[in-house]
């Protein structure tokens, strides 16, 4: 059965098994692709990680495709109804790991830039490529390492389409122009460990940290904006004890997140939960992990010409979101880059059976080809 070029390569790039930080072969064969139609290539590996940044053109503006090559671990793949790393097409979709999040928007990047060159070998400005294979772990030796190096040399990026799957229902009616900041803590309120019979002997820190956690669960942190909606705080993992049900616990240990908007900073937060800790008088320490600010890309050119190829090849209005977990796209946006995300539906990433249409990775391809001439003729 013959696929077409956006198809085949969403399937060669799903078999390789690249769960996080592996790249399994993927950047080299975008690379391959890429420098067959005249992009400067450049791997770059920072610690574990492999990235690829590659380039066509000298000149202004850098219009960059951003996206990653590893992908979740497939977890029990008795589960699955096909391999997740043997891509299957079954009634207008394609299966496999990293099918939606986000293979399928990396062949669709590459099919376009390919059809967009060969009609305009001679086009204006440049058009640049930032793939790691760091997006799912730790994110720490990929995007932000590369968008470094990059500063370092005074390079900077323009305009960035980054491929993650935006959409809700159908192809198109999302683009993400930005997202919420997020800041984790961890958190260990210290007590005294004891018999449960001998209370008085003991401290149980589960008992001294409820009032607290009810008042967490409460607070209106913010209101939102225009943009974001109100910050959000959740606790992700609590634990204390030793099994047994006769042992006062002596330490709580508890996880928790802020996706917050713009309307604060992450250090409003920790100085807000750092007097709520003091003022309940707990015994107490506390960790925090700044995930990134938030960003937003609120219009601009390119948001324009990504509403406009939507309304042309979809046939509606897209809507604008910064819902949704976070992006590479915050280690871009802080250079003064115009960011935003679009991609694929979104509704089976990360689960079992994740799969993507067919259908769809066709029309992304034109999408993102339409943005091309867009940007880069006029």
């Amino acid at each position: 059965m013959t696929h077409s070029a956006t198809l085949q390569l969403a399937i060669d790039l799903i078999s390789r098994p690249s769960v996080t930080p592996d790249d399994a072969g993927c950047q080299a064969l975008l690379s391959q692709r890429l420098g067959a139609i005249g992009f400067e290539l450049e791997p770059l590996r920072f610690a574990e990680v492999d990235n690829l940044w590659a380039r066509r053109g000298k000149l202004a503006p850098l219009l960059v495709f951003a996206g990653h090559t590893d992908v979740v671990p497939s977890g029990d793949e008795q589960q699955w109804t096909y391999p997740p790393f043997t891509p299957t097409c079954k009634d207008g979709m394609l299966y496999g790991r990293g099918a939606a999040d986000m293979k399928g928007s990396l062949a669709a990047m590459i099919t376009a830039c390919e059809r967009f060159v060969q009609r305009y070998p001679e086009h204006q400005g440049a058009i640049g490529f930032l793939i790691t294979s760091d997006e799912e772990g730790l994110a720490t030796d990929g995007t932000v390492k590369v968008v470094q190096h990059l500063q370092a040399r005074d390079e900077f990026m323009d305009y960035c389409i980054v491929g993650e799957p935006s959409c809700s229902s159908k192809l198109g009616d999302t683009i993400k122009n930005g997202r919420r900041g997020s800041l984790n803590a961890r958190l260990t309120i210290h007590g005294i460990q004891g018999h449960v019979a001998y209370p008085h002997l003991a401290k149980n820190p589960v008992h001294v940290f409820a009032p607290l956690m009810q008042r967490l669960c409460q607070i209106e942190w913010d209101q939102g904006n225009d943009f974001f909606p109100p910050t959000s705080f959740q606790i992700s993992n609590i634990n204390a004890g030793t099994g047994a049900t006769n042992v006062i616990p002596g330490d709580l240990d508890v996880v928790f997140n802020f996706r917050y908007s713009s309307e604060l900073s992450h250090h409003d937060l920790q100085k807000e939960v750092t007097a709520l800790l003091d003022e309940f008088k707990l015994d107490y320490s506390v960790s925090w992990e700044h995930s990134g600010e938030p960003f937003l890309t609120p219009g601009g050119r390119l948001l324009s010409a990504s509403q406009q190829a939507i309304q042309e090849i979809c046939g509606f209005k897209t809507e604008l979101s910064t819902s949704g977990g976070t992006s590479d796209g915050r280690f871009i946006a802080p250079t003064g880059t115009q960011v935003l995300e679009l991609g694929p539906l979104n509704t089976t990433i990360h689960k079992v059976n994740e799969c993507v249409s067919i259908a769809d990775l066709e029309t992304l391809s034109l999408l993102y080809e339409n943005i091309l001439e867009k940007m880069l003729l006029s």
